[in-house]
């Protein structure tokens, strides 16, 4: 499976983020943009994951599933943790399970309660969301990435709100999926937690850092 994005380009507000940006992940690699603010790291991972149009170029999923897109095979982490208040941290999770329709879960997928518990929330899984502290809810949405199998991980600042052991737990995470053949492609200001990942340095000059992208 490989990852294929060609010349793409993205304009947002009149203004071109970025164009002719070309890079290849193959399953089992890692690749994490790197940059100043305003450079396009967020609006990189928001056009793959189908939230942002792009105005140029092409995106394919190599030994995908051909009837799905590559947003339908993709899981997309941004900035705000996509929760609701009122609903308990089990309730949250089924929701996203239940949302992401018939080809989100597969029958290797852990069950919501034991994805709580792998992300240090099997103990307060019928807590509202409303009560959670920001690195409770980050852990709430990166339990998303383990209960329904989805080969592309898009992150963006993953760490953000984590304290040294759930960014542990996280690179523990990351490391399984792409020993399982997922690719990941991580926009951030410094490490991840993994390894010699391939870089993507978006700016006035853009380069591309091969890595292995393994812990």
């Amino acid at each position: 499976m490989r990852l294929l994005a060609t010349d793409l380009a993205c304009i947002r507000g009149g203004r071109e983020v970025f164009a002719g940006l070309s890079f290849t992940i193959s399953a089992g690699q890692a690749l994490v943009v790197l940059g100043p603010n305003g450079v396009g790291k967020s609006s990189l991972l928001r056009l793959l994951a189908g939230l942002v149009r792009r105005t140029g170029g092409n995106v394919i999923l190599e030994g995908g599933d051909p009837e799905l897109s590559v947003p339908e095979q993709a899981h997309y982490l941004g900035h705000q943790d996509s929760l609701k208040p009122a609903l308990t941290v089990r309730e949250n999770l089924n929701f996203w399970v239940q949302m992401l329709g018939a080809h989100a879960p597969s029958a290797d997928s852990p069950s919501i309660d034991q994805a709580l518990t792998t992300v240090g929330l099997g103990s307060i899984i019928d807590l509202p969301a409303g009560y959670l502290s920001a690195g409770q809810r980050r852990r709430l949405s990166i339990a998303r990435l383990v209960t329904i199998k989805r080969p592309i991980w898009l992150l963006d600042e993953p760490t953000t709100a984590l304290d040294t052991g759930s960014q542990a737990m996280l690179a523990q995470l990351m490391s399984e999926h792409l020993k399982d053949g997922g690719v990941l492609l991580a926009a951030a200001h410094g490490p991840i937690g993994l390894e010699a990942p391939a870089e993507l340095r978006l700016g006035s000059t853009t380069q591309h850092i091969p890595g292995n992208g393994h812990l």
